[in-house]
């Protein structure tokens, strides 16, 4: 049975050559990063050109990209560190209600525990923030928002542009974090007309090894780090680096931004002959979020009501298709998709919810036999029950 990946929002297949790359590491270049000898350089300057590589993708400037275990810790240095560090000029700070769980748990965690106040922005149909309700949440003491890129359910790209202007204009104090870990590679990041303090990334979502991620901060930008240790990462990010995944994050991040508007574009093409296959047959369904051709090129999120989407999920699986029912971060759990909710979806829609999630390495064959077993696979299952 031909296998068919469309979880890629989830996490991605690696490179060979990065497998083979971190292997080579992991055989050969096995220094302490911090050791003075020959194998401790050689490990160091190959954190150093993966460090050369990410900051390619941030007008090259290295010193600023602290490297962390993934978008989950980037995340939470980033908003925690800059909220304890810089509390002494006020208390309060916003997010969306369709952030990741890896953010919305860190402003939960400085409201309930740390006593700041916090505003959660909510969002239109399509799942995008209001410049508008922003600004007039903006408050004399706020010192920290954070707003990610491209949502990671459903694909919704947020109007950065003009948000963070709409910001630093109100309050130049204020930081600005950016959660681009689905969109690193794929979407350019548009620091300057963002604005933005801080930007944070992903390994495994671009083809790299799970372990390791980045925090872009920028110059002049105080963090409160989160950890103490032997002061690696500008005392940011303490602890014995993990050289073959970080290494391996700079190998994927070069290889995904060869090309990057034709892959970019072979992805989008590849969602909608997904879209268009599965809209051609007898099946109902409908699209949570952006319109396909206005969302990310890799996300599309649709429901079919009356099918729960657990059953849905396990059948499709049975025939080589791999797909999501939520975030991979909480999609074990049984109830409904706080992103989908903030969408006031109807509970039909929320319980049928699927994402899938294409790849540049996925085929358009691939793409539109996947979409006739999907169609297949509702009609059969809406025949029992």
């Amino acid at each position: 049975m031909e296998e068919i990946y469309l979880d890629n929002s989830a996490t991605t297949h690696p490179y060979p050559e990065v497998i083979d790359f971190m292997s080579t590491i992991l055989d050969k270049s096995y220094g302490n990063p911090s050791s003075l000898h020959r194998k401790g350089v050689e490990a160091e300057e190959l954190i150093e050109e993966a460090r050369r590589r990410i900051a390619a993708f941030f007008s090259g400037r290295e010193e600023e990209i602290i490297f962390t275990s993934g978008g989950t810790e980037a995340n939470n240095l980033a908003i925690k560190g800059a909220a304890l560090r810089n509390r002494k000029r006020g208390n309060h700070l916003i997010t969306s209600q369709v952030e990741h769980p890896s953010v919305l748990n860190c402003f939960r965690y400085l409201e309930k525990e740390e006593g700041f106040r916090v505003d959660y922005l909510p969002v239109d149909s399509k799942g995008s923030v209001d410049p508008d309700q922003l600004k007039k949440a903006l408050q004399k003491d706020t010192i920290l928002i954070s707003i990610m890129h491209v949502n990671n359910e459903i694909g919704t790209i947020q109007p950065l542009k003009e948000i963070g202007p709409l910001i630093k204009a109100a309050n130049p104090a204020a930081m600005f974090h950016v959660d681009a870990v689905q969109s690193f590679t794929r979407i350019p990041l548009e620091i300057k007309a963002w604005q933005a303090d801080l930007i944070s990334c992903s390994a495994h979502k671009i083809h790299g090894p799970r372990g390791a991620g980045c925090l872009w901060v920028r110059k002049g930008t105080l963090l409160q780090p989160l950890l103490h240790g032997g002061g690696q990462e500008k005392e940011l990010r303490p602890g014995t680096e993990n050289t073959a995944a970080l290494a391996g994050f700079g190998l994927a991040a070069r290889l995904t931004g060869e090309s990057r508007q034709r892959k970019t574009a072979l992805t989008g093409s590849l969602k909608m002959a997904f879209y268009e296959t599965l809209k051609n047959s007898e099946v109902s369904f409908e699209v949570n979020g952006p319109l396909p051709e206005e969302g990310a090129v890799h996300i599309i999120n649709l429901s079919f009501p009356g099918l729960p989407s657990e059953v849905l999920l396990h059948a499709l699986e049975k025939r080589g298709i791999y797909a999501s029912s939520g975030s991979a971060c909480h999609s074990r759990r049984p109830e409904p998709s706080h992103i989908l909710q903030a969408l006031n979806l109807d509970s039909r829609r929320l319980q049928s919810a699927l994402r899938f999630s294409f790849s540049f390495n996925n085929s358009e064959q691939e793409v539109k036999l996947a979409a006739r077993n999907t169609a297949g696979t509702v009609q059969e299952l809406k025949a029992f029950l």
